[in-house]
């Protein structure tokens, strides 16, 4: 009876660890879709329920803030009712809100939907970094690259999809139809919740709340925060405006979708690259200057010949954002634990999604005030100097616990700093 007993808890153990595989894969999946598969749509939702230019750079903002403000709260919730139960509530909201805002009948509904359903995807993009690490600490590499691709699966799936599904049908439905994949992610991590032991992550409460106060102390901390804020800004910034300059260009409506979908394929290849390289690499800050300079490249290229050479600019810019898996990998190499982790995660998230939330309405009122995308774009290419600083101190391989040069040996399932 003993050896029968011992014998189920791998097995209890590896059934569960496959419903997490399934779980934070269909998580990812929902990560961007609600951005992506809906700012293409702006100017048909606008012309159907009567917003214009102001309103469209406003709802391109709600990402970056909404992940912001609910990301950096998100560390509090998961302290209290864990990871598991937190990804379930942030998944279900989400569902429920894209449902409220494919039914939306006046623009102050759309945005208070809006609002929502991000504030869901905002809590999920911060609890998904220490659920890797919780659940595969000695494939911190693996798991990163697993959810890093599948949600740029669907952040390129949903604006390919957007305008030819509203043209076939209704932007309604072309909004709607990402609740279902939210709503089974929500059923997935529910079903693991209710699987695990009461105890499970039991030690959250005292390790994070011990390691939040030294995280504001922290150069790499800060360092993440920053070059993550830029990033961002030029991420939501790209997503929210490009198609506005290849139409204002002379463009269509179908390629500035294509091209966000385009812009967002790149980020599968960096989601697959990136965290081995940063995994590998004593001090990957190689990365973050190549990516500065794509961006660059990327911005000069649509203000000088927007419709000559939109495929190239926009595979730079889509290059130039790989220091977005970047910053995800390093927040758990820079971390000893999966609470520090989370604590860490809300920090930079919260702090980063809140100071690039200035972009997308930023640059829209620059569009309106001088008439041109000439200005927004060379704003946009000088963010990469302060995000390469800001690489320098996030890059150095330090612990954000103690900051030092020399990190001490990392706890069991954290691999060393060093290359290997």
């Amino acid at each position: 009876m003993t050896a029968l007993s011992s014998s189920l808890v791998p097995l209890r153990r590896g059934r569960l660890t496959l419903w997490a595989w399934v779980a934070i894969a269909l998580t990812a999946v929902n990560l961007r879709t609600a951005v992506t598969g809906f700012t293409p749509l702006l100017e048909i939702i606008g012309s159907d329920l009567g917003f214009g230019v102001a309103l469209s750079g406003l709802l391109g903002t709600v990402p970056a803030a909404s992940f912001g403000v609910f990301g950096f709260l998100a560390p509090a919730v998961t302290r209290k009712f864990g990871l598991e139960r937190t990804a379930t509530v942030a998944l279900g909201l989400t569902a429920l809100s894209l449902l409220m805002r494919a039914f939306s009948p006046a623009p102050s509904l759309l945005l208070l939907s809006t609002v929502l359903a991000l504030a869901g995807i905002g809590a999920a993009n911060v609890v998904i970094v220490p659920l890797v690490k919780a659940w595969f600490a000695d494939r911190v590499a693996l798991g990163t690259s697993l959810y890093l691709i599948l949600l740029q699966a669907g952040q390129f799936t949903a604006p390919l999809l957007a305008v030819p599904i509203a043209e076939a049908a209704t932007w309604r439905l072309s909004v709607g139809i990402w609740a279902g994949p939210a709503a089974v992610a929500c059923v997935v991590w529910l079903v693991l919740a209710l699987r695990l032991p009461a105890d499970h992550h039991a030690p959250a409460a005292v390790t994070a709340a011990d390691a939040r106060p030294r995280i504001s102390r922290s150069s790499t901390a800060w360092g993440l925060v920053i070059l993550f804020a830029m990033m961002s800004l030029s991420n939501y910034a790209i997503i929210t405006w490009v198609p506005a300059v290849l139409t204002d260009a002379g463009g269509s409506a179908a390629l500035g979708g294509s091209m966000v979908a385009l812009y967002s394929a790149w980020g599968m290849l960096a989601a697959l690259v990136v965290p081995h390289l940063a995994t590998r690499m004593t001090n990957p800050f190689i990365v973050v200057v190549g990516c500065a300079i794509f961006l660059v490249a990327g911005y000069l290229g649509l203000l000088l010949a927007p419709l000559d050479g939109t495929l190239v600019w926009v595979c730079a810019l889509g290059i130039g954002v790989s220091t977005f898996p970047l910053c995800m990998t390093l927040i758990n190499r820079r971390t000893r634990s999966p609470q520090t982790a989370s604590a860490v995660s809300g920090f930079v998230q919260g702090i980063g999604y809140g100071l690039a939330c200035i972009g997308p309405i930023g640059l829209g009122l620059l569009r309106e005030a001088t008439g041109s995308w000439s200005v927004p774009l060379v704003v946009l290419a000088v963010t990469a100097v302060p995000g390469a600083i800001a690489g320098w101190f996030a890059c150095r391989p330090r612990f954000v616990e103690d900051d030092a040069p020399q990190p001490a040996k990392p706890d069991a399932g954290q691999q060393p700093l060093e290359r290997g």
